[in-house]
């Protein structure tokens, strides 16, 4: 599932990143900028669930899957807000910080699933 997910994050970020070199000059630098960070963080992420993906199936456990729904929420919540910021205008509330938050929860939960004893 993780894979799967991750692979669809990754197509949207390509797609994205696509729309932002060739349909977004209009954006000032400023907002242009904020488009490129988001798909940063989205293609860093898309790679963060297929590490998912695979460490699930290597004995992650639950901590593994918690940290990918974490993960995809907060591409979701982050990079989502920040695109529509950037490209609607709108500010979208607390959307970011938690997408943010949330992001920083998956890699503390990835890790924790590769430090946490294993049962025999």
């Amino acid at each position: 599932m993780w894979i799967g997910l991750g692979s669809l994050v990754g197509l949207a970020a390509v797609g994205m990143a696509a729309l932002a070199a060739h349909g977004l000059d209009t954006l000032s630098p400023a907002r242009l900028q904020m488009v490129r960070n988001a798909l940063q963080m989205q293609g860093w992420h898309a790679l963060a669930l297929l590490a998912c993906g695979l460490w699930s199936g290597r004995g992650g456990g639950r901590l593994v899957d918690a940290a990918g729904v974490a993960f995809l929420a907060g591409v979701l919540l982050f990079c989502g807000s920040v695109y529509a910021l950037a490209i609607a205008g709108p500010p979208v509330g607390a959307l970011a910080p938690v997408g943010g938050t949330l992001l920083m929860v998956g890699w503390a939960l990835l890790a924790l699933s590769a430090v946490r004893p294993r049962r025999p």
